[in-house]
């Protein structure tokens, strides 16, 4: 006689964090897992393109550079993609210059950067790759595009929360 499977309650990552808010505890759990994993996408997506040595913030800035083919500040990239540690940029931005896929033009006392011809093709090949891998995917799991985006709205609402909520906790 096989066992039967019982559900033991709600899928978290940290079971005495829920006691007192469990969905929010499951959102967190699923927010964790998906953060990984899109972080994994990206870098394996990057490394089709040729680009293996990208992690997943670099990714992240090399798109934001190319973003609407305008110049961007290192402080309106880390502003886009709500990095606190600039540090960071700024060593994504190096490495990424170092490949040639951005490069820098000083402009008064700021740095503005801007993606290479190197660094737009890297774009469009990942773009490709992600249509044929993810968004052919995506809409075989009927989730409507209105969903999709009302979903990335209420993240973008969350975050703010997490926002507030980390200023409270730094202040204690």
């Amino acid at each position: 006689m096989t066992k039967q499977y019982t559900p033991r309650g709600p899928i978290v990552s940290s079971e005495h964090l829920s006691r007192s808010a469990q969905e929010l505890s499951e959102f967190e759990f699923g927010l964790i897992i998906a953060g990984h994993a899109f972080n994994r996408w990206m870098v394996r997506c990057m490394t089709a393109t040729g680009y293996s040595e990208l992690g997943s913030l670099d990714v992240l800035v090399l798109h934001s550079v190319n973003h609407r083919e305008r110049a961007k500040r290192q402080a309106d990239i880390c502003l886009v993609l709500n990095v606190e540690d600039t540090h960071t940029v700024t060593y994504a931005l190096k490495k990424l210059g170092r490949l040639g896929l951005v490069a820098g033009e000083k402009q008064g006392k700021e740095t503005f950067f801007r993606t290479t011809e190197s660094g737009r093709e890297a774009c469009g090949r990942y773009a490709e790759i992600r249509e044929a891998c993810l968004v052919d995917s995506l809409s075989s799991m009927g989730i409507e595009r209105e969903e999709m985006s009302r979903l990335a709205g209420m993240l973008r609402a969350l975050s703010g929360l997490y926002d507030q909520a980390a200023r409270s906790a730094a202040s204690l």
